[in-house]
Order: C-alpha cells, then structure tokens, then sequence
C-alpha cells in the first residue's frame, strides 16, 4: 500500500437530528470534521420498534387518501321491481 496516495483516516463528530451525538473515523476533509444525519441507531425505527414516519411532502396522506376503501353503495328499495 502506498502511503502517499491514501487520504488522512481521522475523527469526526456525527449528530443526528434527535440530538444524539458521537465520534466516529472518516476520510473526510479536515475542516469538514462534523456530519449531520436524519436519523441514527437511537432513533430508526428498526432499532426502536417503534413507526414514526417522516413525511415532508405529504406523500403518504395522499397515497392513504387514493387507496382508501370507499363504503359499499346501498342500492335503493325504489330500484328493485
């Protein structure tokens, strides 16, 4: 391996929109020594258990909106002869 073509393997610090924060190595530029992430470990849903959907644009009401179940129309006593 040649030492002078490898990029600098250093620490930086990760923070997740939830507030938690930690250090992790990254090849990143030095004065770029932050990342800032949506969601992490604490508080992905896989981890949690828990369903907590982040919908920016709407997408999912609407999509709840197209594909809901339309109650049974009723035919009328008038109708039948």
């Amino acid at each position: 391996m040649q030492e002078a073509i490898q990029p600098k393997y250093s620490e930086i610090k990760v923070t997740c929109s939830c507030g938690d924060s930690f250090t992790t190595r990254s090849t990143m530029s030095e004065r770029e020594n932050a990342i800032s992430i949506d969601v992490c470990s604490k508080c992905h849903p896989f981890y949690t258990g828990k369903q907590k959907i982040v919908d920016t644009s709407g997408r999912v009401d609407r999509f709840k909106q197209r594909y809901a179940k339309k109650p049974a129309v009723q035919p009328k006593a008038d109708d039948k002869k």
